[in-house]
């Protein structure tokens, strides 16, 4: 599965002083330095709702349909076998084929693919680097590939979620959830069997190794997922299904140097996108990733943040 969600990382320095202040450096100007992660941290929530309510982000999706094989049918009729709001009846159908889906358009309607008017196109999934977009008033579409399996995922650009979504409440920042953390490889890489949201669908991402950070006292431990130069996390904890979603939360990190240090700031850990759909394929925590303390950072969960079906 690809994962195409975009997250600065925080390297913020922090200088610390002992109760001494033989350090030469004074408690203001520690202050300062937390203050200053407080204010990025509060940035980049502002950039995270935007990235949310932009045109590919995952408040305005408005269905997710897995293709059988043959022709499937779809427009605003309820005879189709997908139903697609909007003024056309009958938009026209739909056929898996190698690699894709081939669109079949009904003469008259209006569908486009880069702003051209088409009758019959092949759409790539997107597993492939030539993904296509298809549009129709104020739907889009693409297509998908999740575990060998094809869906159309439809979006609608007017979606009233838009407008109506409220606030995502959040923790309290705490700079000292901002924790130093090492890789430990694996001797090879291991390729990972997880469970996502919808039943039968897995994920299977490569894994290098297991994180270790400590935090009041106690060692922890994440196995870590590689996402393209960094490290990416699927994880529960004390609060999951309580304060936080259930199925868990996600967070990245840098991709370790030699000394396989990096930095875990689960101030930025956020929820997955089928915390606000039904028609996201969300991994979800793996019973390794369930940590035993309650991590009070990052965004909570309220149900009002659930936008249900709109067809």
């Amino acid at each position: 599965m690809k994962l195409t969600i975009a997250i600065a990382l925080l390297q913020v320095s922090f200088v610390a002083c002992s109760s001494d202040n033989t350090s030469g450096v004074s408690r203001t100007s520690e202050s300062v330095d937390i203050a200053a992660h407080a204010e990025t941290v509060k940035t980049w929530r502002v950039d995270r709702l935007a990235r949310l309510k932009a045109p590919g982000g995952y408040l305005n999706l408005a269905g997710l349909f897995w293709l059988p094989d043959g022709k499937s049918s779809f427009g605003a009729d309820s005879a189709n076998d997908f139903i697609f709001p909007g003024s056309a009846a009958r938009i026209g159908e739909f056929e898996p084929a190698n690699g894709g889906i081939q669109m079949t358009v009904e003469n008259g309607v209006d569908v486009r693919i880069d702003d051209r008017r088409v009758e019959s196109v092949f759409m790539p999934d997107d597993l492939s680097d030539q993904l296509v977009t298809a549009t129709f008033e104020s739907l889009s579409w693409t297509v998908i590939n999740r575990d060998g399996k094809l869906a159309v995922r439809l979006r609608d650009l007017e979606h009233p979620a838009l407008v109506a979504f409220p606030p995502i409440p959040y923790f309290n920042v705490e700079y000292d959830w901002r924790v130093t953390a090492t890789l430990r490889r694996y001797e090879e890489p291991k390729i990972m069997n997880v469970n996502t949201v919808i039943e039968g669908l897995g994920w299977n991402p490569i894994s290098p190794g297991i994180v270790e950070f400590d935090y009041g006292g106690e060692r922890f431990t994440l196995e870590a997922y590689e996402s393209g130069e960094r490290l990416f996390f699927v994880f529960g904890d004390a609060t999951s299904g309580g304060e936080t979603y259930p199925a868990g939360r996600f967070l990245y990190a840098e991709m370790p140097g030699e000394d396989g240090r990096t930095i875990l700031d689960f101030n930025l850990s956020y929820n997955p996108p089928c915390a606000f759909n039904d028609f996201s394929t969300c991994p979800v925590a793996s019973p390794r990733n369930r940590l035993r303390i309650a991590v009070e950072a990052g965004e909570k969960f309220e149900s009002t943040l659930h936008v249900g079906a709109q067809l």
